[in-house]
């Protein structure tokens, strides 16, 4: 393997780009999260407001990354982005999240969602089918196949970056079309009027469903905001990831312009899709309906109702379609932080080296590695709860790092400002800090959990300069 130091080639366009913010946007949550939605909210109305809401939070933290990237157009993103606002620590911490359980487990979980999906094709493939017991793991077939993925996109992606931005606006754009697909053929073949004014007469009544008592339960006061935020949990995961193309600012053909408006252009679209996919359920589906969809697989409930039978294979493929692309995405992408960590010597010395085809191959392997790991353990699921608290956290901080460079480096270059700041940016971190804090309330041990990851990166933060210093 011939190893250099060559800097990253700028061969991304503004179309590249976008794909990519969208297509890591679009993996499986959208196909399944607004069952656990409306089981927390109820209502219609509230569904949709979750998603708006999201939205809104979604397109107001890009447009404001869009300063960010402009002042520090280099790989490695929101890491540098903590770094220079704030201090090498509030990096290394975002960093050291992200590679422990913000990108690794994402991949993972899509990853198999990907096999999961697979198996209504290919019920080998199941989850249920397991091929070892190790006693302390068992290995399922959808686990293998989670792996294998994982590992031919590493493979394909450590051979140039051409690959993977084929391989991502290919299967982004058809995701794209399949889903306005799907909302089209929603409203056209399996639309009715009954179901849409029955979901609609009562729709911002709030009600949350207790599985103990197996009822339907009024919420009132301050219980709506940690309903609201509770459900948030799921749409903020299925619009995460939007961030993905700072951290290949070095492969952007003008980042300073193009960074900006594809981190807008890609949010924007996704958001637009995501809350008539919504509308589209509530047009076809009863409340109840969506609220319990067989394993939660609401597009699979409103595919049957579109389609008839042949609904579940439609979704089966659209889902493969969608989490392939967007592992691709992820995969592509994550590696550079680790890139710029090393770089730092704050990662694996080899993760600051690039190969002949200019892209960091020894970080995507270890990339690879850890969520392989993630994806036998079986504990992805249980590694998402705690994404959205870690995720919309360094998003809120990173956001405040704005305001902290606008005093600091008042005479930086900005060729392009956070959009409606200072208001936009101040409300996206009064939701972000309301949303972590309900978080807290409502599912501590999540919570709890992914700020103690975070928090445990401080001691290996210190041991890594400690080691700098004798080395």
């Amino acid at each position: 393997m011939t190893e250099q130091t060559a800097s990253f080639k700028p061969t991304l366009s503004l179309l590249d780009s976008t794909m990519i913010v969208a297509g890591s946007m679009i993996g499986s949550g959208i196909f399944i999260v607004s069952a656990d939605i409306t089981r927390n909210v109820g209502g219609a109305g509230w569904l949709i407001a979750v998603w708006l809401i999201t939205g809104f939070m979604t397109l107001t933290a890009a447009m404001s990354y869009g300063e960010l990237s402009a002042m520090f157009p280099k790989a490695g993103g929101q890491y540098v982005y903590l770094k220079e606002a704030f201090n090498p620590l509030a990096g290394f911490l975002y960093g050291w999240s992200f590679f422990a359980v913000i990108q690794t487990a994402t991949i993972a979980a899509v990853g198999v969602a990907f096999s999961k999906f697979a198996a209504y094709l290919l019920p080998a493939l199941s989850e249920k089918n397991i091929l070892a017991d190790l006693g302390f793991v068992q290995i399922s077939a959808a686990q293998l196949v989670a792996i294998i993925l994982i590992v031919l996109l590493t493979y394909i992606n450590s051979k140039g970056i051409q690959n993977g931005k084929i391989i991502q606006t290919v299967f982004t754009a058809t995701k794209l079309l399949s889903l306005f697909g799907l909302i089209v053929f929603g409203f056209v073949l399996a639309a009715k009027s009954e179901i849409w004014n029955a979901n609609w007469s009562n729709a911002f009544s709030m009600k949350g469903w207790n599985g103990e008592t197996k009822s339907w339960q009024e919420v009132v006061g301050m219980g709506m905001v940690g309903a609201i935020a509770a459900s948030m949990v799921g749409s903020i995961f299925s619009s995460d990831a939007w961030n993905n193309v700072t951290f290949i600012a070095g492969e952007v053909k003008n980042p300073k312009r193009n960074i900006g408006l594809a981190l807008f252009l890609g949010t924007l679209i996704v958001t637009v899709i995501y809350v008539a996919t919504n509308l589209m359920y509530v047009s076809v589906l009863p409340m109840n309906e969506i609220a319990f969809a067989e394993n939660d697989r609401v597009a699979v409930t409103a595919s049957h109702a579109i389609f008839g039978n042949a609904g579940t294979i439609v979704i089966a493929v659209m889902i493969m379609i969608s989490t392939f692309g967007c592992n691709n995405g992820l995969i592509l992408a994550g590696a550079r932080v680790y890139n710029a960590m090393a770089i730092d010597k704050l990662f694996f010395k080899k993760a600051a080296t690039l190969n002949k085809y200019a892209v960091p191959e020894y970080a995507l392997w270890a990339q690879c590695i850890m969520a392989s790991i993630l994806c036998l353990s079986g504990k992805y699921g249980d590694l998402l709860d705690m994404i959205s608290f870690v995720v919309v956290l360094f998003y809120a901080v990173t956001i405040i790092g704005i305001f902290k460079l606008r005093k600091t480096r008042p005479d930086a270059e900005r060729p392009y400002k956070a959009f409606g700041y200072p208001l936009l940016p101040a409300i996206y971190i009064l939701l972000a800090v309301v949303f972590c804090i309900f978080l807290i309330i409502f599912k501590p041990v999540y919570a709890g959990i992914g700020l103690g990851i975070v928090l445990l990166g401080i001691p290996v933060y210190f041991a890594s300069i400690s080691n700098q210093k004798k080395s």
